[in-house]
């Protein structure tokens, strides 16, 4: 199938030709569905913290840190911001001159809210020689759209998200709100919150996931903006990026699931999703990794809860993984009672929410077997927010393929919509991932799980794509929070809604979460 220009190809990528085939396989069998049991909810699944516990893992955090552990703030920042334009790019194809369509109206008629407004005026004088009030007098409200989003101007459809101003923060002598004010970007953003809840001996380290376009961008506003905010917060930032691994790319195919191939007739490779950063994850070296999406921030005045809650999942963490070890040694001595192992049972299926229907009839050595490889994996507490109608996956309670069931974090394109059954628990879910994780990678003697080891290969998914005006099929590795980390323990916990703040598109700066 291969010649040997392509397996020159397939080498220099750091795959092998098996993998390949192995893909190429998948093409042909597809994946199957998720067997699921129910939607997690409160009480079953999902955790709803009091304030006496809330303190109490804050407590625990906050001690976890003064010992020095190896703490890393964890950020996906590869996207480019071209989605969040997608209207405006929609209104310069369009036959019309003036917004027409509400998302267009609003966008002009609050054009100064935007933390933007002050370069993108700066960018209009330049280019057009005239200022965007006097553009938007003028009706020239293309001109200012193309000095937002073209290379000729701020480039805001190509740079990626990370590097966007996002928020403004009012300076002494800046005239109320639409004076000049200090603004910052998500990348920034993702610091301060770095330098709150995940700081230790006065260091906080940060790992942002980048494109390679985008590399040298990333690490100019890292060396310009970090000096600043160091001195503000009291702490040295440690700033590293990584890319996606080419080996992590999966192969395209044609309809009838023969390699797709390039007009010059190479194989084409397409990034395999973010289910790739878990290799990514796994070359961190730490004790406890903190994951959020890259849009998902808020402005200081915010950040007292959203900081509360990530020191509540860390402690509550730290403190169930420091039980899971004390059984581990337990059950490695060989000396423990029935009742000890029935209080082992009790924390798999309660605390870890991993349930066996056939616990009872194993002996005790299959029973200490199987004990010991649950608790002994990486570790998980996952923020999950009410459903509020946004698009994405959330906490259920699905089947693996040992026949347990646990706690996973499910994406529509897993579940059978030809399922009524399912499809009602997915609909009918209470609550939404928003990408709000704290990890722990180590095992009980202090070595680093082999991550890439934990992740279900059947998790992956197939989607429809065209090159060149050409049609072909695309494999999507387990995504990075739902089939790279299916095997690992995964609790959730209720966090607020004031947590979860993504932008999706450029209007949702206008809410008023995103205004200072």
């Amino acid at each position: 199938m291969f010649t040997e220009k392509d397996k020159q190809q397939i080498a220099q990528r750091g795959m092998t030709e098996e993998q390949v085939l192995q893909q190429l396989h998948q093409f042909e069998t597809g994946f199957p569905f998720l067997k699921i049991e129910a939607p997690a909810a409160i009480g079953n699944g999902i955790v709803e913290t009091s304030a006496a516990q809330r303190e109490e893992y804050v407590k625990a955090w906050e001690e976890y840190k003064q010992a020095g552990h190896d703490i890393v703030k964890f950020v996906p920042a590869s996207g480019a911001a071209s989605r969040m334009f997608k209207n405006l790019f929609a209104f310069l194809q369009a036959p019309y001159d003036e917004p027409a369509t509400d998302f267009e109206k609003e966008f002009f008629l609050n054009i100064r809210q935007f933390a933007f407004r002050e370069a993108l005026c700066d960018m209009c004088k330049a280019n057009e020689g005239k200022n965007i009030k006097t553009l938007l007098a003028e009706g020239n409200y293309k001109a200012i759209v193309k000095n937002l989003l073209m290379p000729e101007g701020l480039n805001y459809g190509q740079l990626p998200k990370g590097l966007l101003l996002f928020h403004e923060y009012a300076v002494e002598g800046a005239e109320g709100h639409h004076g000049h004010g200090v603004t910052r970007t998500p990348m920034e953003e993702h610091l301060v919150e770095a330098a709150l809840y995940a700081a230790t001996n006065g260091q906080a380290n940060i790992h942002f996931t980048v494109s390679h376009d985008h590399l040298d961008l990333f690490k100019e506003t890292a060396l310009q903006k970090a000096p600043a905010l160091e001195k503000e917060y009291g702490v040295k930032f440690n700033i590293s990026f990584s890319e996606q691994k080419p080996s992590t790319d999966t192969i395209a195919a044609n309809p009838d699931n023969t390699p797709f191939r390039n007009a010059d007739g190479s194989l084409l490779f397409r990034p395999g999703g973010h289910g790739a950063l878990i290799q990514n994850l796994n070359d961190l070296k730490a004790d406890v990794i903190f994951i959020k999406n890259i849009d998902n921030v808020v402005p200081d005045q915010l950040k007292a809860e959203t900081v509360e809650y990530k020191q509540v999942l860390a402690g509550m963490l730290i403190l169930l993984q420091e039980r899971a070890f004390q059984y581990i040694r337990l059950l490695d001595t060989g000396c423990y009672s029935h009742q000890q192992l029935e209080e082992i049972i009790r924390f798999v299926q309660r605390e870890l929410g991993c349930r066996k229907a056939d616990i009872k009839e194993l002996e005790d050595a299959e029973l200490v077997i199987y004990l010991r490889k649950k608790l002994n994996r990486p570790m998980r507490v996952c923020g999950v927010v009410k459903n509020i109608g946004e698009p994405g996956g959330g906490p259920f309670r699905a089947y693996n393929q040992d026949g347990t069931v646990s706690l996973q974090i499910l994406e529509s394109s897993q579940i059978d919509k030809s399922n009524e059954d399912y499809m009602r628990m997915f609909n009918e879910g209470t609550h939404f991932n928003p990408v709000d994780l704290v990890c722990a990678v180590k095992d009980y003697e202090g070595n680093p799980f082999n991550l890439p080891s934990y992740v279900d290969p059947a998790t992956g998914f197939i989607s429809s794509k065209s090159k060149d005006g050409r049609e072909l099929k695309a494999l999507e590795l387990p995504g990075l929070w739902n089939g790279a980390m299916s095997d690992w323990n995964t609790i959730f916990v209720e966090v607020p809604l004031s947590t979860f703040n993504p932008v999706k598109t450029v209007n949702d700066l206008l809410r008023p979460q995103h205004q200072g």
